[in-house]
Order: structure tokens, then C-alpha cells, then sequence
């Protein structure tokens, strides 16, 4: 009987011992599991969510460029690209390899890879390929266990529906360098384009827009199971311009294959209808990258396709630069539009014979018949009474050889030389760089544009500066109304006396650029030739009788110019054509008058909506 006793007392203290042991154990775990759950809930939660959820943050759409009738000119499409999120993967050289398996990467390729990753925080993607195809995404997609941290994006790429018709207006966007995005972090976002040229790159912080982000839910091997949020962010405002798209189409027709460029400019407010350069380049090329042998055919080629010669080619305006020489005169009082000159055919200055186009000269002269018929040694004479000063504060006053308020990057303001410009130069200031001066050669260098802001000057009598910008996000912008612009400051009669002069020349017999009448008798057009030598002829050349410039290589012919407004009697339109190394100013007349035609056609700044194509054009599409 003791000894059963003893033996129960032994097994309660075994029981106590152990429960108290279970009880311990217990209590160690509840502790652990309070811990865990309630003190530390959030954090794992937090933990497990990082490993469940993939947030990333996207580009937002970048905004649309449209004409005025709203046909978009620059816009957005779907591209499929593959991108690393760092943060989630172990090994990135081994991912690196894999994908390279699937998808070779060239060296320049990896090497962009890694200066990202070192230059990106580790939650940013960054974009191993883009431009995917349907084969290429399902092969990253089917191999994604293989592939850590690589996923397949759906971004946009930016298009551009008329190509090299409107390039060098609307520019073109490329990726961002590391200067840029040491500026702005966000610009390392796969996908993310800034614009590089033209109106893409003046309005870019608007056309960006805001970032956005996206929660995916990801399974152990970082294949997305599904979508959990999105914040698209804030997409990039609409641009919308002054130009006619499809009247932009119609002047390039009308160029052909010529190297040249043509502004057409409503006279009224300044609105830039068209404005054309040939040859251009196709924008698209540089959303993907410029390959090395493309670079090097633009820029091996001759007629500088990647220039927009409308702003930033400079030209001696021969010719089309004697109305400020004729105001300059009116004005200062130098001379009076009945003044009559002699012509011989030559000006002697000194030892120096200044020659006039027609070699027998036009005899008396007055300013209607100086203009009308180009007389060179008219223009000499008035040019000489006047003086430079007087000329250039006229010329900078109508637009010419300053910088127009243009909203478009990269013009260049030309030259309307002065006593103070040469004598900054080391050289004194002569008679004879006032005279050749007065015929638009010499020292005188304007653009196209200002050649078009010039005669819209003239037509209208105001002070317009030309834009390109018509509204942001669909809000009209100031500058579309007359009255938004400044009277000019001349009397209309004074202005007058260049108009007449003006339409002498397209509608008199006689009158230079007979090429230039319009067909309907109704409709009138007022314009001006100008030939732009290129180099100089020499006395013994010129007065031999053997001189033809059209013998002469491409490059050394004297450009043709020609400008003009309609209808004559309600300006409206004013147009500047430049064609290089045309020969003659002639040759620029017939180009003028068919685009003048087109114009009057569409009648783009008084229509709400794009006229119908004509026939020929629909045929031809």
C-alpha cells in the first residue's frame, strides 16, 4: 500500500512538472503569437503585402498636337516593352543573361541596363526593350519563372500621321538623357518621352502630364495574377495650332522636288497657316533612335533636310527687300512716290559700276514703275538719299532681321546691317554697302518667316507677330483677333504707294511676275519677285554678254524669291516662297500663285471646319 503511494505521488509531480512545462510552452507561444499579431500585425502585413503586390509607377499619356480643324498631328499608340523592377530580383546579371537568351541584348544595350540600375532606385522600372512584337511579348511572357522581375509593360509610343509633312514644325520626341532625368526623376520611367524639337519641345511640360501608379498582384515567381489599382495619373494637355494640315500637304505638293520653303500667314493676326521645308525627314525615327547610316544621309545631303528653313535658313532677300527701302525713303522724307529717277542700266560710284538687271536700263522711273518693274537703279538712288539707318529701323520695324515672338524653337533673327554693326566689326561704313543694300544684297540676310511677317505688315498694317499656337486644352489663346495687334504706325496712304506698286507687278503688262496672276479676275494678288545671288559676277563677266546663271553648278544660282497678300482689295493672306539656287525670281512666281490658289480655296482662317479635298488629290489618295 506505501509503496502504491509513493508511486502516485511520483507520477503527480511528473504531471505537475509537465503540465507546468506544456503551460511554458504555451504561454512562450501565445506571447509569440500576440507579438506577432498584434503588436507586429501592421508590419507583416506589410511584409507579406511587398510580397504579394507590385506597385509601379506609369507614365501618363502625353497629350495630342491638332491642326486648327482638330486633326491630330501628333499622337499616341500602344507599345509593348520589357522592363526590370530591380527590387525584386536576387541576381539581376543572371536575369539579364536569360532574358539575353530569349532576346539578345547588344553590348550598347546592357551597358545602358546597368547605368540605369545604378542611376534608378530600385523600385522604378527600367526598360530592357521596347517595340515589341506579338512573338517576342508571349516568349518573355511563357518564360517568366526564368525571368525574375521582368515584366511586360503596355506603354504608348508616339506617332506622327503625316511624317516628314509637318517634322519640322511639330519636332519629334526621343528618350530622356541622364542630364534629364538628374533634373526630373520621373523621366526615368520606361516609355517617357520629351520633345526634342519643334512644338513638341516648346510645350513639353504641358503635353507630359502628371506620373501615375499601378498595384499588381504577383504569385511567388513575380507573374502578375491581377490588376489591384490604378492611378492613371494626369495625361498631358491638347495642343492645338494655327496650320492647316491638309493646306500643308497642298504646299509641299506644290514645292515638288525643289529645296526649298514656303510660309503662308493669315495678314490679319499672324496665324501661320502652313509653313513648308523640302526635303524634310520623318519625325518617328527618333522615337525609337537614329541609326548611324540615317544621321549620315541627312547630313551628307546637300538641300539640309533636318533644317526648317521657314525660321532658320538665311537668304539675301534681293528684290522682296525694296518695299523697306521705299517706306524708309516715304518716311524720312527722302523721297516722295512721284519722284522720277533715270536708269541707264548702271549707277557709277566712283571707279564702281552698280548694274541693274535689265542691261539698256528702264529710263525715268517713279515709285510705282521702280516696283513694278524692278528697277535696280531706282532703288540705288533711293536707297543713297535715305541712308542705312533710316533702312534697317524701317526693315527691324516690319520684321526683318530681328526675332520674331514665334512659339517655335531654333529661329534665327538674320542681319539689317548698320553703321554701328560694321563699324563693330572693325570696318568703317561705306555708300557703296548702302547701295548694294538697297536691293536687298550685301550684308542683308533674312528667313522666310520674316519675309511673310514683313508683307503681312505691310497688307495689314499691324503689327503682327506670327504663332503657331492656337489653343491649350482647348482654350482659344489671345492673338486670334485683329485688335490683339498693334496699328503699325504708318499712314495707310504711305503703305498705299508700296501696295499699288505691289500689284503693278503681278497685274500690269510689263509688270515682273505676270506668272503670279491668278486666274479669277475677281481676285487679285499684290506681290514682289527677288533673285538672291549667291556669289558675285564679275564687271568683265556681266558686261561680256556670256554670263547665264542657269549654266551655272546648282550650288552657285541665285536663289529665287518671291512674297505676296490676297485678295488685293480685303487683305487676308500673305505668302513667302524661297526657292534655293532657283535662278530667278520668275521661277518662284508660278509656285507662289498656285499655293495662293489652294489658299483662296480652303479659305482655312475663315472656316470652323477642313474643306473637302479637291478631286485630283482624293484620286490620288
Amino acid at each position: 500500500m506505501k509503496r502504491d503511494i509513493e508511486r502516485t505521488n511520483v507520477f503527480t509531480r511528473r504531471a505537475l512538472l509537465l503540465m507546468a512545462g506544456q503551460v511554458g510552452v504555451l504561454g512562450m507561444l501565445g506571447a509569440r503569437l500576440f507579438q506577432v499579431q498584434v503588436r507586429e500585425g501592421a508590419r507583416y502585413t506589410t511584409l507579406a503585402d511587398e510580397n504579394r503586390i507590385s506597385a509601379r509607377m506609369i507614365a501618363p499619356p502625353r497629350g495630342r498636337v491638332l491642326d486648327r480643324f482638330g486633326t491630330v498631328v501628333a499622337g499616341s499608340s500602344t507599345n509593348w516593352r520589357a522592363v526590370l523592377i530591380a527590387e525584386q530580383v536576387s541576381n539581376v546579371p543572371a536575369t539579364l543573361d536569360a532574358f539575353s537568351a530569349l532576346l539578345p541584348l547588344t553590348e550598347y544595350e546592357r551597358a545602358r541596363i546597368d547605368r540605369e540600375l545604378h542611376r534608378k532606385r530600385k523600385f522604378i522600372p527600367v526598360l530592357i526593350r521596347e517595340f515589341l512584337t506579338w512573338d517576342e511579348m508571349a516568349a518573355i511572357e511563357v518564360n517568366a519563372p526564368d525571368l525574375p522581375g521582368i515584366v511586360v509593360d503596355a506603354g504608348t509610343s508616339r506617332n506622327y500621321p503625316f511624317g516628314p509633312h509637318l517634322a519640322h514644325i511639330v519636332g519629334y520626341v526621343a528618350p530622356p538623357n541622364e542630364a534629364d532625368v538628374a533634373d526630373d526623376p520621373l523621366l526615368g520611367l520606361p516609355g517617357l518621352r520629351i520633345g526634342r524639337a519643334g512644338m513638341e519641345k516648346f510645350h513639353d511640360l504641358g503635353l507630359r502630364g502628371r506620373a501615375g501608379s499601378v498595384q499588381l498582384e504577383v504569385n511567388a515567381v513575380g507573374r502578375v495574377i491581377r490588376e489591384l489599382d490604378r492611378q492613371e495619373g494626369m495625361p498631358g494637355e491638347d495642343v492645338g495650332l494655327t496650320l492647316d494640315a491638309g493646306l500643308q500637304e497642298a504646299v509641299l505638293a506644290t514645292l515638288g522636288d525643289e529645296s526649298a520653303s514656303a510660309v503662308v500667314m493669315d495678314c490679319r493676326n499672324g496665324e501661320v497657316l502652313a509653313m513648308a521645308t523640302n526635303p524634310s525627314f520623318d519625325p518617328s525615327v527618333f522615337n525609337s533612335g537614329v541609326s548611324q547610316a540615317q544621321w549620315l544621309e541627312w547630313t551628307k545631303d546637300r538641300r539640309t533636310p533636318l533644317i526648317n528653313k521657314a525660321t532658320s535658313g538665311l537668304y539675301a532677300p534681293g528684290s522682296t527687300f525694296k518695299m523697306a527701302v521705299a517706306l524708309a525713303g516715304l518716311e524720312s522724307k527722302a523721297i516722295t512716290a512721284t519722284d522720277r529717277i533715270a536708269c541707264p542700266g548702271y549707277l557709277d560710284l566712283g571707279d564702281t559700276r552698280f548694274h541693274c538687271w535689265r542691261k539698256g536700263g528702264h529710263g525715268m522711273q517713279d515709285l510705282r514703275g521702280g516696283l513694278k518693274n524692278s528697277c535696280d537703279v531706282y532703288f540705288y538712288e533711293v536707297a543713297r538719299r535715305t541712308g542705312i539707318d533710316h533702312i534697317a529701323a524701317m526693315s527691324n520695324r516690319l520684321g526683318l532681321g530681328v526675332e520674331l515672338e514665334l512659339d517655335l524653337p531654333g529661329q534665327r533673327p538674320g542681319l539689317i546691317p548698320t553703321r554701328e554693326w560694321r563699324m563693330g566689326k572693325g570696318h568703317a561704313w561705306n555708300i557703296g554697302d548702302t547701295i548694294v543694300s538697297g536691293i536687298g544684297q550685301g550684308f542683308v540676310q533674312v528667313t522666310p518667316l520674316q519675309l511673310a511677317t514683313y508683307v503681312s505688315r505691310i497688307a495689314s498694317g499691324r503689327l503682327v507677330q506670327p504663332h503657331l499656337t492656337r489653343s491649350l486644352a482647348g482654350v482659344l489663346q489671345p492673338g486670334s483677333e485683329p485688335d490683339d495687334w498693334p496699328m503699325l504706325g504708318m499712314t495707310d496712304k504711305l503703305l498705299q504707294n508700296v501696295r499699288e506698286g505691289m500689284w503693278a507687278v503681278v497685274n500690269e503688262a510689263a509688270g515682273t511676275a505676270p506668272l503670279a496672276r491668278l486666274a479669277d479676275p475677281l481676285v487679285q494678288m499684290a506681290g514682289k519677285t527677288g533673285s538672291a545671288q549667291v556669289r558675285r559676277v564679275s564687271r568683265e563677266l556681266r558686261e561680256s554678254g556670256h554670263f547665264d546663271s542657269e549654266k551655272l553648278p546648282w550650288e552657285y544660282r541665285p536663289h529665287a524669291l518671291f512674297v505676296a497678300y490676297a485678295p488685293y482689295d480685303a487683305p487676308r493672306y500673305a505668302l513667302a516662297v524661297v526657292v534655293e539656287h532657283g535662278n530667278a525670281g520668275a521661277a518662284a512666281a508660278p509656285i507662289a500663285r498656285e499655293i495662293m490658289t489652294e489658299v483662296l480655296r480652303r479659305d482655312p482662317a475663315n472656316r470652323s471646319e477642313a474643306p473637302p479635298a479637291r478631286v485630283a488629290d482624293a484620286i490620288i489618295r
